[in-house]
């Protein structure tokens, strides 16, 4: 249980507000890499550098300097990608067979003016939908009229799968419902009373900026002012230049906590008017719109950058690939994606010749994972790989599934997928990143997933957490291999990733929990990817052929 703060600095006012990348970002500090190191440490190697990086930059040096490349499409269904970006600009697809903006189906696939990809979350309008409702949010509404009051006994035994369906799911969204309205009577708080003591602050020290410096000193040399103390503290804690840039941050956090409470945890609230489709309607996937971009383009841009961000240009970060294209698949929204939208996604990320398609979300219900199931066969009949997340909720997903999942419906596993968790780069208790989701029978491999340093939108760079940067990861190891040697397989690709993964037996913390285990134990492979033994692989296995 959680001590009840009797400050606005205090603890719960951070709660949900700083980014698991400045966190980690802190906590690593002490290790010895310059700036630049750090930045990258994903690249780095072990034995080289002492970093549980994937030894890109060897791989490249040793094994691949002499060798041919051919450019690998790449897709990345999420939440759309600025194709203003300077470090991306060049390596995005292009249709040639589209003409920009004259409103005409030019090839005639069914998307008009798909120039760098589709919009799943788009109208015919030229709206999108940006925040949509989480799954379990959407089951509870859909069913609640049906069932609310009843119990199993007083329901048709050929409804009994969908009231057990809406029983779980109510059970997720009532407690998800209140940790929502519970952190936004927090920040409302926080955001309350943290203002007014900046400015009485501020006024009292005559200036018109408190940073962490200003702060330490006034609380030394004037105790009257008893809230520079904690002032002082929750900026330092949080990292901050100054009050301006920690007010900002505690009110995107309130912005999002409301817009959780408001949309993503709301029955009522439904977005999918402005696409304009029928969502019930598995078999229709000519919808959306052509802004591949979107109206928050941060996360997608990250995943991209992260793949094949140009390599030694000088400008923000290397991405892992050198000879790919990236294409631009949206249907992630801020909350849950619809699995038709994901299964729409695939098909025509398949459909425009993506060899590999990176995914870095998932949810705690899949309602149409039919659909899903089948687009996914179908990749696997086109050769495509599917390299996705593993989720951030610290769970083990051998007993708490999470979607998409690793096996069909009719329980065969899906051979085309790879699932990936997310590591540090200390080879410490903390290389399993304390959030990710692991698996020894469902977790495939682990790769780089905190504080990954790629860019964002509007020519911008961050540092950000999560199996969603591993995952991108995986991908570009995927595209490596597959522009070097383009005879592999899907199957063959996730073979070599997997067998090339450098075991680790680091006795680490089992994610989300204080409990010391073997990292080895955390996934299939129990290992990292590694570029290096990859290719050393990949290229042992075609040689021989």
């Amino acid at each position: 249980m959680t001590t009840p703060i009797r400050s606005p600095f205090g603890r719960l006012a951070l709660l949900g507000l700083l980014s698991l990348a400045s966190l980690s970002a802190r906590a690593q500090a002490a290790a010895p890499l310059s700036p630049e190191q750090i930045h990258r440490w994903q690249h780095l190697d072990l034995q080289a550098d002492g970093v549980p990086g994937i030894s890109t930059d060897k791989a490249y040096r040793e094994l691949l300097a002499s060798r041919p490349a051919k450019p690998v499409l790449v897709a990345v269904i999420d939440s759309g990608i600025d194709s203003t970006q300077e470090d991306l600009k060049p390596i995005l697809w292009r249709k040639t067979a589209e003409v920009v903006g004259n409103g005409i189906d030019d090839d005639h696939n069914g998307y008009t003016d798909d120039v760098r990809g589709w919009n799943f979350l788009g109208g015919p309008d030229g709206r999108n939908v940006d925040v949509e409702a989480l799954e379990q949010t959407r089951i509870y509404a859909q069913y609640r009229g049906q069932f609310e009051g009843k119990t199993r006994k007083q329901v048709r035994a050929t409804d009994r799968d969908k009231f057990d369906l809406y029983e779980k799911a109510k059970a997720a969204y009532e407690k998800d419902k209140k940790a929502a309205d519970e952190r936004y009577a927090r920040l409302t708080d926080a955001v309350t009373k943290t203002a007014p003591i900046f400015e009485h602050l501020k006024k009292e020290l005559g200036v018109t900026t408190l940073d962490s410096a200003l702060l330490h000193r006034t609380a030394t040399t004037r105790p009257e002012l008893a809230e520079a103390g904690p002032a002082y503290g929750f900026l330092h804690r949080g990292n901050f230049a100054n009050d301006e840039e920690s007010m900002k941050a505690l009110n995107t956090a309130l912005d999002r906590a409301r817009s959780s409470v408001e949309k993503s945890l709301n029955p009522d609230y439904n977005p999918r008017t402005i696409v304009g489709d029928h969502p019930a309607d598995l078999t229709e996937t000519h919808y959306g719109n052509a802004d591949s971009q979107g109206p928050d383009a941060r996360h997608g841009t990250h995943c991209a950058g992260i793949i094949g961000g140009v390599r030694g240009n000088g400008l923000g970060a290397d991405g892992v690939a050198g000879a790919v294209r990236i294409m631009s698949v949206r249907a992630v929204p801020d909350g849950d994606e619809r699995d038709k939208d994901v299964a729409s996604a695939i098909r025509y990320a398949v459909d425009n010749g993506a060899q590999i398609i990176s995914m870095s979300f998932g949810k705690d219900f899949s309602p149409e994972k039919e659909a899903v199931d089948a687009a996914m066969q179908y990749a696997a009949s086109k050769n495509v790989l599917l390299v996705h997340a593993a989720g951030n909720s610290g769970d083990n997903t051998d007993d708490i599934t999470h979607y998409p999942s690793t096996r069909y419906l009719n329980a065969h596993e899906i051979p085309n997928l790879i699932t990936v968790g997310a590591s540090s780069r200390l080879n410490t208790p903390a290389l399993a990143a304390s959030f990710s989701n692991y698996g020894k029978q469902t977790v495939d491999v682990f790769a780089p997933g905190v504080a990954i340093y790629s860019s964002t939108p509007r020519n911008t760079y961050a540092s950000l957490s999560g199996t969603s940067m591993a995952t991108p990861v995986v991908a570009g190891v995927a595209a490596v291999l597959k522009s070097y040697f383009p005879q592999l397989t899907a199957t063959q690709l996730k073979q070599i990733i997997m067998q090339s993964a450098v075991p680790y037996h680091t006795q680490v913390y089992k994610p989300g929990t204080k409990e010391m285990v073997d990292f080895a134990t955390l996934s299939r492979t129990g290992g990292i990817v590694n570029l290096y033994t990859a290719v050393q692989l990949a290229a042992q296995q075609t040689t021989a052929k």
